[in-house]
């Protein structure tokens, strides 16, 4: 009976292969969404996949001259986070900043602090200044709370904040030697260690950071990444074609 032949064994090889790349290119693509969903979220930070070749490490194959040669796969290894500022647009409310240059905002969660560049701010019931998702925005000394009463709001560029009752606290900005080991956790808010509060932010009122998100280069990538997909399933529709070739031959020669 025969169980294979070094023709077929090479195409599910090259099958396996084209599958690999396959799944690459569909988290790609999962990635490349994303930040087209986050194009208006603001402070939002894009991101990118890392591709990397892998090896085999117990499988061969030969080519025409009988060299055996490893088989190569491609693999999504991590993602790579794009932290450049985004564009500033003025909002007209006076709760509203934008962090020019380094620097994150710190956040109490229950979890703990986290970090944010999203400055879209607002008071909560109680006052205190609160993100989009009612997260509390912390100051030097705890939250920052404003009373209803009060007006007059001015954040100056050290991100102290002050009404016509005077000062009301001073917005903690924290900054990261190495932004890349920033863990992301989704809604805009990021986990890091080793931050240190900045002595001198740079904090803009009635503006906030738009998303880093470049549509066009996204929508470029998106094309690039259907056309390879495309392709990759053309080469193995072709090569699952060949075996069906290639095994009912086999079956004849067997008879």
């Amino acid at each position: 009976m025969l169980v294979g032949s070094k023709e077929t064994l090479t195409m599910d090889n090259t099958q396996l292969i084209g599958l690999s790349r396959q799944t690459a290119l569909r988290h790609q693509m999962d990635v490349i969404a994303n930040n087209l969903a986050n194009l208006n979220t603001t402070g939002f930070k894009s991101q990118a996949l890392m591709f990397e070749e892998y090896l085999m490490p117990v499988a061969e194959v030969s080519d025409e001259n009988g060299i055996a040669n490893d088989l190569s796969y491609v693999i999504d290894y991590a993602s790579n986070r794009d932290f450049s500022s985004g564009g500033m647009v003025r909002t007209g409310n006076p709760l509203d900043i934008a962090i020019q240059g380094k620097g994150w905002l710190v956040v109490e969660t229950p979890e703990g602090e986290r970090f944010t560049r999203d400055g879209s701010l607002s008071r909560n019931a109680d006052g205190e200044l609160v993100t989009k998702s009612g997260l509390r925005v912390l100051g030097a000394d705890g939250p920052i709370q404003i009373p209803a009463d009060e007006t007059g709001i001015v954040i100056a560029a050290d991100g102290t904040v002050s009404t016509d009752k005077g000062v009301k606290g001073k917005f903690r900005v924290v900054g990261f030697a190495d932004e890349s080991k920033l863990e992301n956790l989704g809604g805009n808010l990021f986990n890091g260690e080793g931050g240190q509060d900045l002595e001198n932010p740079v904090v803009r009122q009635e503006m906030i950071e738009r998303s880093n998100v470049r549509a066009i280069t996204e929508i470029t990538r998106m094309i690039e990444v259907t056309r390879a997909y495309q392709s990759v399933s053309t080469v193995l529709q072709q090569q699952a074609e060949l075996q069906t070739t290639a095994i009912e031959k086999l079956g004849t020669v067997e008879a």
